[in-house]
């Protein structure tokens, strides 16, 4: 082994570590009001070292969002191989039912909220247009959806994104019942509990 690629592992497992650190950290408190030493410490390294990483606060929240899309990727693959040999409405309802569970880490929903109502700068509305586009190209490709057919998948994504966040199982009343009809989510987890 040369000694050029030690380094680079060690930095990829770095980069690993803080990105597992850093979403929990930004879906608490999203892009603008998260500081880097929040994430650093979360980490248990330095700031210099997250920024020798990453190089900006901006850098390190798009590799947050981008590792988010790279679950929800995985994700709609275990829910499209659970339904394999299924008509398209199958495979699209499992692959739902897969990020219906992935999203119960409440953490990386929030995460995408945080990120929509920062997409005003530009490497954010880029990195959120490059990972709805994977969901929507995976989509496609993996359940033979028309247009049609994953248009309604990605829009019940939404609204469990909405029933989620807003946690409308627990509401008990004619509009949330309106919403919630026939939609699979899972509920948040009880307190002191993040997800599954």
């Amino acid at each position: 082994m040369s000694t050029t690629e030690a380094p680079r592992s060690n930095a990829e497992a770095r980069r690993a570590a803080i990105l597992a650190q850093a979403v929990p950290v930004f879906a608490r408190t999203g892009y603008h009001a998260t500081p880097v030493t929040e994430i650093a410490d979360a980490a248990g390294i330095s700031q210099a070292y997250v920024f020798r990483l990453f190089r900006s606060k901006l850098g390190l929240f798009t590799a947050a969002l981008e590792r988010c899309f790279d679950l929800i990727g995985t994700a709609l693959r275990q829910g499209a191989r659970s339904a394999a040999e299924a008509p398209t409405a199958q495979v699209l309802e499992a692959m739902g039912d897969a990020y219906a569970d992935l999203i119960a880490d409440r953490d990386l929903l929030m995460l995408q909220v945080h990120a929509q109502s920062a997409a005003d700068i530009p490497e954010v509305r880029e990195a959120l247009r490059r990972g709805y586009a994977g969901v929507v190209t995976l989509a496609h490709e993996l359940s033979g959806g028309t247009r049609d057919q994953v248009q309604h998948f990605v829009a019940m994504g939404m609204l469990c994104h909405l029933v989620t966040a807003l946690d409308l199982d627990e509401v008990d009343a004619p509009w949330t019942r309106t919403l919630t009809q026939g939609l699979r989510h899972v509920p948040k987890p009880p307190a002191g509990r993040s997800g599954p």
